[in-house]
């Protein structure tokens, strides 16, 4: 990713390394690249960085508060003249508290200054004297909080343990443009009194008021001018020095989606200036997290500021000293490793192992590395063992009792072994453990460059102080150390973790959350039948998230997985990784007469965190480990173990269909040129050229396809077919079902209600609710017949034509698929397992007689594999949902297709749209899409329907289709691997039949081959080879009968 350096903007340019040379910018800034450090040194002047406007009436306000305090009669009459006198002058207190603050408040600070020193006097130990005041504005217009502080030191107790945690949650987590605060603290220079030595330190909180006519820019070339989005107060104050580096850091947030992070040394001093800027609600609980770090390098603040401004940027600003007599590393060693850390600390800034509350033994990268292990044991430490697998061989899977108590037994082993709470204990209990388990992680991991070697950092050094021990020591070292059985499981998790990990961005210099691409093979046969090709492993401070693949060339959704409340994401969190596994591998059944294979993602976010921040910092952290990082001090080269180019393809799914425009820009952005078009699929058709399933009925087309197929088999007339559909005309499969069928509907089920009438749906009416996509409850009930009825969710005690009286609408709604009778079901919506193996006898009625002959399932998941066979068993024929609604993965995947094939230019001309109008080339296109839909779900239904006839009904359709799925991706895997792709008329026969036509006359087969990468044209040429094969000859096909297929492919 080319971006530009924070520095190279206005400031000048960061020192030549060929050169010894400083150069000078207007405002006293220097820039050096010195070889006592591992990062370009920025130099500043030893000048304020602020402005403190003198109060001019702080002596007659001083006269006041002196003849109220004695007033009050607190403090005896002769002490306080000499009580007001230190406060005012030797305590060093900032001129802005007595400018903001009222003579009431200042004088109840005395009188409470002077009591502290009496309740210390009388423990008789001036060390005990505590200050903690606090002025919080009632009408929200800042605060004012004074508390004695120990520099160096994170407070555990008292009021310096809660300030600054109190700061971030009230007024800093939540900042918007319209709602923000900046902070001023600084640090008194004087002690409380003659006696105790004691500092203070003051916070002022003041709401920021940005004007509503800012100031013009002063720019001429379009760049953000910061005097156009500064709160006023803080334009009086900052100084052009500080403007200028602020200046610049805003310009570098606004073209970056992580943190900027900058140091800059104050010259003639060891003073150093840490700023820090971000997208404002990027982050939490990040001001207090950053004390804790310097103090963890013996490093106290003189001052802090937290400034924002009107276009949404945070910036900090801390001024650090090194403690006197500190045996630390100096400052001038230690600041960089701060700097380092602050991007860990912004990924995870509530990091438990990170805590002063218990005097934490770990450095911020040792305790990120804690937090990422214990996450993963979270996840990978409940497993099921021995006996699960011994009465795995027992019971019988197919049979849908036995199905029913594994999956008991499976949920109550997840549960019950580890918790999260459980895991943690066993972390805090080993911290030597954990540390040489992070030692074991940093070497293989943690990249070295010559200017490391020649000048190492803080973390490189201490690496080479460590005896790095084995995995085979490490492990001996755990097992003789831990003689608990679930401890030892838990550091045998890390370890376990350790190995697979392939690459990280951990040590990128900037990023939002960290990922981790993991080698899938720690993955147990028993629970994972099927090993993933790929494992991605997302954390961040308010969501985990996993990416799972099954082969390289892979495509799925993204899907957002909500929790209710706090016990819901607990549930949640447990099964995060089931539940990813499962859609991935359901993907890898329909995807496969296509390119790519099953994968997906899902992501957890925290209850409350916002799901569009968790999946954009999911795919930056993704991106990470996607695009090698080409600028240094922002995106470095990683240590990559796995050493080959990975392509991941997104798709939209539950609560991320809107944000995959956002995700292909973000990644053009981040630098891949190449396939940031194909990168996620669900684009907006007229401004990135994407393929909406819904706009053009691709999902619907193939289902389609199987209701005409049993049409055409058994001889029936569509109009005489009696049908019931889930999912109604707002939906994409409910508006294009109604729309592409002329049967006689007489039950439409949707989120609004149930629509009914025996004598069949007025078409014309249903045709318009389609057309406008708007659900039943606008159902013109004049329409129905006198049998009719609509009964919507709020309604409550409506009776139905037959006298029923129906209590409330949301529960008829609910179970409402299984009160009705028709010759055809079509499920076009609903939740998944909404037909299970417990009420799937509810479709049966007292006779045993099915409620319906023939179900094409349209929604994913809407029956459970054991609910199918149950209904097969009753002779409903049923084709399922990774066969007949593979229409949607088709579309998404030729639309890969087309991002991968044109150049951005191309992609451009083609595929975006003119004055709100698609190109020809873009609507041929899309009717090659529609035709190939069609051709592949013919040909699957026909393979599926000679199947079962040849087997006389021996076997289920649904078993039928899944070995159909297995045998096609297991013979995809063989072509991919073998050498037929290399025998070059084999290749372009296959590619010229398998690329879209228009896409071949437009660009040239010859430029496609070129373009396209070679991973995907072995997976384009395998899947098109293998669907065509199978769907010919059958899942039974032989050797022989591929010889005679293979002879063709060249023509």
């Amino acid at each position: 990713m080319s971006t530009t350096s924070p520095s190279g903007q206005g400031l000048s340019p960061l020192q030549d390394p060929a050169k010894g040379h400083l150069h000078p910018s207007s405002n006293g800034l220097y820039f050096s690249d010195p070889s006592g450090n591992d990062a370009s040194l920025q130099r500043i002047k030893n000048l304020p960085g602020y402005t403190t406007p003198i109060f001019k009436g702080k002596e007659e306000q001083r006269a006041k508060v002196q003849d109220n305090v004695a007033a009050k009669g607190f403090i005896p009459r002769e002490l306080v003249a000499n009580e007001v006198q230190w406060f005012y002058a030797h305590l060093g207190i900032d001129d802005t508290y007595f400018r903001n603050e009222s003579i009431e408040v200042i004088s109840d600070h005395i009188i409470a200054l002077f009591g502290a020193k009496v309740l210390a006097y009388t423990k008789h130990d001036p060390s005990k004297l505590v200050i903690d005041l606090e002025k919080i504005d009632s009408d929200g217009n800042g605060a004012t909080f004074i508390h004695t502080s120990p520099p160096g030191l994170t407070s555990t107790e008292g009021p310096g343990s809660h300030v600054e945690p109190r700061i971030d949650e009230l007024y800093l987590d939540n900042a918007t443009p319209s709602n923000c605060y900046r902070l001023e603290t600084f640090r008194s220079t004087g002690a409380i009194s003659a006696t105790a030595q004691q500092q203070l330190r003051c916070y002022f909180v003041s709401r920021c008021n940005f004007p509503t006519n800012p100031l013009p820019s002063r720019r001429t070339d379009g760049k953000t001018d910061i005097r156009a989005v500064s709160d006023p107060v803080f334009l009086e104050k900052a100084s052009e020095n500080t403007l200028e580096i602020y200046q610049n850091i805003i310009w570098s947030v606004e073209s970056r989606y992580g943190p900027v992070i900058e140091v800059f040394e104050v010259e003639g001093t060891r003073e150093r200036r840490l700023v820090i800027g971000y997208k404002m609600g990027a982050t939490t609980h990040f001001f207090s997290a950053l004390s804790k770090l310097y103090h963890f390098y013996s490093l106290y603040s003189a001052r802090k500021y937290v400034e924002q401004f009107s276009n949404g940027i945070t910036i900090i600003s801390i001024y650090l000293n090194p403690l006197p007599n500190s045996k630390a590393p100096p400052i001038e060693h230690s600041i960089f490793q701060v700097m380092k850390e602050v991007s860990l600390l912004y990924c995870l800034p509530d990091n438990p192992f990170f805590s002063a509350a218990d005097k934490s033994p770990h450095a911020v990268q040792d305790a990120a590395y804690a937090y990422c292990g214990w996450i993963f044991a979270q996840h990978f430490c409940n497993r099921l063992g021995a006996s699960y697998l011994a009465l795995k061989n027992v019971l019988d899977e197919t049979n849908p009792a036995h199905a029913e108590v594994l999956n008991d037994i499976k949920r109550r082993f997840r549960e019950e072994t580890f918790t999260r709470e459980s895991i943690a204990n066993v972390v805090h209990a080993h911290p030597e453990l954990i540390r040489m388990l992070y030692v074991n992680f940093a070497m293989v991991q943690y990249p070295i460059d010559e200017a490391q070697r020649l000048m190492p950092t803080l973390s490189y050094q201490r690496l080479q102080t460590e005896r790095p021990l084995s995995d085979q020591e490490l492990y001996d070292r755990i097992r003789r150390t831990v003689l608990n059985k679930q401890h030892l499981q838990v550091l045998e998790s890390f370890l376990i973790f350790n190995k697979h990990v392939l690459k990280t961005n951990f040590y990128q210099p900037t990023k939002v959350a960290l990922s981790f691409r993991l080698a899938p093979e720690f993955l147990p046969e028993v629970e994972y039948p099927n090993k993933p090709f790929g494992l991605f492993f997302i954390i961040g401070n308010e969501f985990r998230g996993f990416h799972i693949r099954f082969r390289d060339v892979a495509r799925g959704g993204i899907r957002i997985v909500r929790s209710r409340n706090k016990e819901n994401y607990s549930i949640n969190q447990r099964m995060l990784f089931d539940e990813n596994y499962g859609l991935a591998s359901t993907q890898s059944l329909k995807n496969k007469d296509i390119p790519e294979g099953g994968a997906k993602g899902c992501i957890l976010p925290s209850l409350g965190a916002s799901p569009r921040l968790c999946f954009e910092k999911y795919i930056d952290s993704v991106l990470d480990l996607l695009i090698p990082g080409q600028s240094p001090g922002i995106k470095e080269r990683l240590v990559d173990l796995y050493n080959k180019p990975e392509i991941l393809f997104f798709g939209p799914d539950e609560g991320t269909a809107d944000m995959m425009d956002w995700a292909a820009l973000h990644a053009r952005h981040r630098g891949a040129d190449t396939w940031w078009k194909s990168f996620t699929t669900g684009k907006t058709a007229a401004t990135l050229g994407g393929i909406p399933h819904d706009a053009y009925g691709m999902t619907s087309i193939s289902i389609r396809q199987y209701v005409l197929g049993i049409y055409k088999q058994l001889g029936l007339r569509e109009k005489d077919i009696t049908k019931v559909q889930t999912g109604g005309p707002d939906g994409d499969l409910g508006s294009n079902e109604i729309l592409l069928s002329s049967d006689k509907t007489i039950a439409v089920i949707d989120g609004s209600g149930v629509l009914a009438d025996p004598a069949g749906i007025n078409r014309e009416e249903l045709v318009r609710l389609a057309k406008l996509r708007v659900p039943v409850e606008h159902f013109d009930k004049s329409k129905l017949s006198k049998d009719g009825y609509l009964v919507r969710v709020e309604d409550q005690d409506v009776k139905l034509p037959s006298g029923e009286v129906i209590l409330d609408g949301t529960d008829f709604r609910n179970g409402a698929h299984f009160r009705f009778k028709a010759d055809l079901f079509v499920p076009c919506g609903g939740r998944p397992e909404a037909v299970n193996i417990s009420n799937v006898a509810g479709l049966v009625d007292s006779e045993g007689k099915p409620h319906f002959k023939y179900i094409i399932e349209g929604a994913n998941l809407f029956f459970t594999q054991q609910a199918r066979l149950y209904l097969e068993k009753r002779k409903v024929m049923l084709f399922k949902d990774s066969s007949a609604n593979k229409g949607g993965v088709t579309s998404s995947s030729l639309e890969v297709l087309a991002g991968l094939a044109l150049s951005t230019e191309e992609y451009v001309d083609l595929m975006l749209f003119r004055d709100g109008r698609p190109s020809q080339f873009y609507q041929c296109y899309v009717k090659d899409i529609q035709a190939k839909i069609s051709e592949n779900a013919a040909a699957e239904f026909a393979c599926i329907w000679r199947e079962h006839q040849r087997l006389q009904g021996a076997k289920a359709r649904t078993i039928i289709s899944d070995e159909l799925s297995s045998r096609l991706n297991q013979l995809q895997a063989e072509l991919e691997s073998s050498d037929l792709f290399d025998d070059l008329p084999s290749r372009f026969g296959v590619m010229r039949r398998a690329i879209p036509q228009t896409l071949v006359d437009k660009i040239g087969l010859d430029t496609l081959m070129e373009r396209l990468p070679d991973p995907y044209q072995r997976a384009l040429f395998s899947s098109w080879v293998a669907s065509r094969f199978i769907y010919k000859y059958g899942v039974q096909a032989s050797s022989v009968d591929f010889l005679h297929f293979a002879r063709d492919l060249a023509r």
